[in-house]
């Protein structure tokens, strides 16, 4: 049997399945073939050679597995059973076992005064040792069965568990399916990879990781899978950049003219910092090389990528080009034009503003001088990729905060000319550098790694409810100095009812304990009109309200650096890299300033960690490491890119060293055989052919 005929096998045909069993895989794990269910790795492994006593036990221990005897079987519920528990004892302790599922079989299966290998989670109820849905295996039966003493733990749902697929179940199903593997299992690396860095075959390591003999084969055949699920990332995306870059002819950039230089000896609001003329210089390069740039821009927040962009856009007005930023809210396109608009008067570039609240006769105007060429730089939000929305010639796209839109967004931007233009993405969510490969791996990458002189590093506190008297004082006191306070609440989702009554309750409070005249509070949030948004900005930047109130909506796009505070009530619900970003609105003048994190007094692991974390640094890379050891790699994104982000085995918190060494054999690949047309890449391109049937091919990020 070919390989491809093995793993495409209908699931159904394996012994042990059946139709019934074999849609409830499919629905519940994804799992339709011989393929999909080698491929549905173990989380965890227990040794099963070792065993536990009783009286070692704790509620804290994972799972363990014992050796004793049941001596008492007990139904409980009346004629309708609910529970079943059966005392378990090993001659050190006794231990409770318990059933709420299966518990008429379970009932007839169980033999008192039998030996039984139990296995399963400790825990503890009403004071006593339990273990509730064990695993149970008469003792005698176990001895006979030989196999690898490694056991794998298995993911599954209720409704497999329901009909036998638990753990256990899935161990059976795939130690048949293990058996029936071909001993010559086409594999999906070339000779020369394997030999290269080292790697088990295909067929090896698939074995290795549901049947291992030990921890040494375990970890080859481990590390065998990752590198190859990170080798076919890598080149997909390595492939895509390389095709990109011979097929797209950029629009030539090759002249630094009046705009430019006007605006930098005459214009420019301060001086740049050597990390901002590094990147410009990388950008120069890119755009005047006759081919698309397609570049990341990564900068913490105030590190000054807004002026980078604006002159990028200069460079291309130089050249008789126009030139866009796309922004994905109406408060962050506002506040880019507001900034761009204030750099640039007196310069007589034309810039426009389009956005969904853009009247009807503004945009008519707007829309004829963009397409006539009048207008230079349109600053807009997705309100820009609608068709009418016409170029005499565009020569560069700004994408700012581009996680938040979608691939064919960004595409149908830059496709509004026969020529392409050149592309510079931007993102203030600092990105670490495994997640940066994987998610940008087609784009070349600038790193703005230097804040603007003169700033003062922000001091970040945690404080529980318990120290509201004395943040209220602190509050006061900045107040008193002249300075202005943020107070964020987290609105999660507008739609949430008991959200939106914290953040009422909580501006009422806010209200009460800062009266006026002395304080002025506003209030920002998502269910507000526009126009009111806009109201309250701007009371807040004139310094007319010396307090906002405001949901996430002020995560990005407002600059007030006479802010010197940013309150953040409940921080235990907001991910690190949100923290990081709404801290960011404040410490942008001169002055020192403060984010205070208040919590409830009784924290998980997790937000401890965050809270931690926030108070030991400023730097939003090592934050963004934390952050995707802590939620991993869609939610830090907000998206999760079909075959970017659907990792099966490898992490990108913990695997950087493979993914680096299956980038750089992805890359020296590809310098050498770009379409992959010698005999020995056969394998390579018939596995990439796989991995596009079976998703949209999302690699090309712009």
């Amino acid at each position: 049997m070919q390989r491809g005929e093995f793993l495409s096998t209908p699931v159904e045909y394996l012994k042990g399945v059946g139709p019934q069993r074999a849609e409830l895989l499919r629905k519940e794990l994804g799992i339709a073939n011989f393929g999909d269910l080698l491929h549905h790795f173990p989380f965890r492994y227990i040794d099963r050679s070792k065993f536990y006593r009783i009286s070692e036990l704790n509620d804290d221990m994972p799972y363990v597995q014992l050796k004793g005897r049941i001596s008492k079987i007990t139904a409980h519920g009346g004629k309708r059973i609910t529970r079943l528990s059966a005392t378990f004892s090993d001659g050190t302790g006794h231990l409770e076992l318990v059933w709420f599922q299966g518990i008429r079989w379970i009932k007839d299966s169980l033999k008192p005064d039998l030996d039984y290998v139990v296995f399963g989670k400790p825990g503890v109820f009403n004071g006593r040792l339990n273990m509730v849905h064990p695993e149970l295996e008469e003792a005698a039966r176990m001895e006979q069965l030989s196999g690898p003493s490694l056991a794998g733990i298995y993911s599954t749902t209720e409704k497999c568990k329901a009909k036998g697929l638990d753990s256990k179940g899935l161990q059976k199903l795939m130690r048949t399916l293990v058996a029936m593997v071909p001993q010559h299992l086409r594999d999906t690396l070339p000779d020369s990879i394997r030999a290269a860095h080292g790697l088990l075959s295909r067929r090896d390591a698939l074995v290795g990781i549901h049947q291992p003999p030990d921890e040494s084969r375990l970890s080859l055949a481990t590390h065998r899978l990752k590198f190859e699920e990170l080798f076919f990332i890598q080149l997909r995306l390595l492939r895509a950049k390389s095709e990109r870059s011979e097929a797209l002819r950029g629009k030539p950039v090759p002249k630094i003219g009046d705009f430019f230089n006007r605006f930098y000896e005459h214009h420019l609001p301060f001086a740049l910092t050597g990390a901002q003329k590094r990147v410009l210089k990388e950008i120069r390069l890119d755009m005047g090389s006759g081919k698309q740039m397609n570049r990341l821009l990564q900068g913490d927040v105030g590190s000054g990528k807004t002026i980078v962009a604006l002159l990028c856009m200069l460079m291309v007005l130089d050249n008789g080009m126009q030139a866009c930023l796309m922004a994905p809210t109406e408060i962050l396109a506002q506040q880019h034009f507001q900034s761009l608009a204030a750099m640039l008067e007196n310069t007589g570039v034309r810039i426009g503003l389009l956005t969904g609240s853009t009247r009807a006769a503004q945009r008519r105007q707007l829309l004829s001088d963009l397409e006539q060429g009048e207008l230079q730089i349109l600053v807009g939000t997705h309100a820009l990729i609608e068709d009418r929305v016409r170029f005499k010639n565009i020569g560069l796209v700004v994408i700012d905060e581009q996680h938040r839109f979608g691939v064919e967004q960004r595409a149908r931007l830059w496709k509004k000319d026969e020529d392409v233009p050149h592309v510079l993405v931007m993102t203030a969510t600092p990105i670490p550098r495994t997640l940066a490969m994987t998610l940008y791996g087609d784009l070349d990458t600038s790193v703005i790694d230097e804040l603007p002189p003169g700033r003062k590093p922000i001091r970040t506190l945690h404080k529980t409810e318990a120290n509201r008297l004395s943040v209220n004082g602190f509050i006061r006191d900045e107040i008193g100095k002249g300075r202005q306070v943020y107070i964020v609440y987290p609105l999660i989702d507008e739609s949430e009812k008991m959200d939106y009554a914290n953040l009422v309750s909580g501006f009422e409070g806010i209200c009460r304990d800062f009266p006026p005249p002395q304080y002025r509070v506003c209030i920002v949030h998502g269910k507000m009109k526009s126009e009111e948004k806009d109201l309250a900005m701007q009371m807040f930047k004139s310094g007319t309200s010396n307090i906002m109130v405001a949901t996430t909506v002020i995560e990005v796009g407002v600059n007030v650096p006479n802010a010197s505070i940013m309150i953040i009530e409940s921080a235990e619900r907001f991910g690190l890299s949100q923290l990081h970003q709404l801290r960011g609105r404040v410490g942008r003048g001169a002055e020192q300033s403060y984010c205070v994190l208040m919590t409830g007094e009784k924290l998980g692991n997790d937000a401890r960690k965050r809270m931690r974390t926030m108070c030991e640094t400023n730097d939003g890379f090592r934050i963004a490491e934390v952050d995707l050891e802590l939620r991993g790699p869609g939610d830090i994104t907000g998206t999760q890119q079909s075959g970017v982000l659907d990792l099966r085995i490898a992490s990108l918190a913990r695997d950087q060293q493979i993914l680096e060494e299956a980038r750089s054999a992805a890359a020296k690949l590809v310098e050498l055989d770009p379409k992959l047309i010698q005999p020995a890449n056969a394998v390579l391109m018939e596995r990439l052919s796989e991995m596009d049937r079976a998703d949209a091919n999302y690699s090309r990020i712009s």
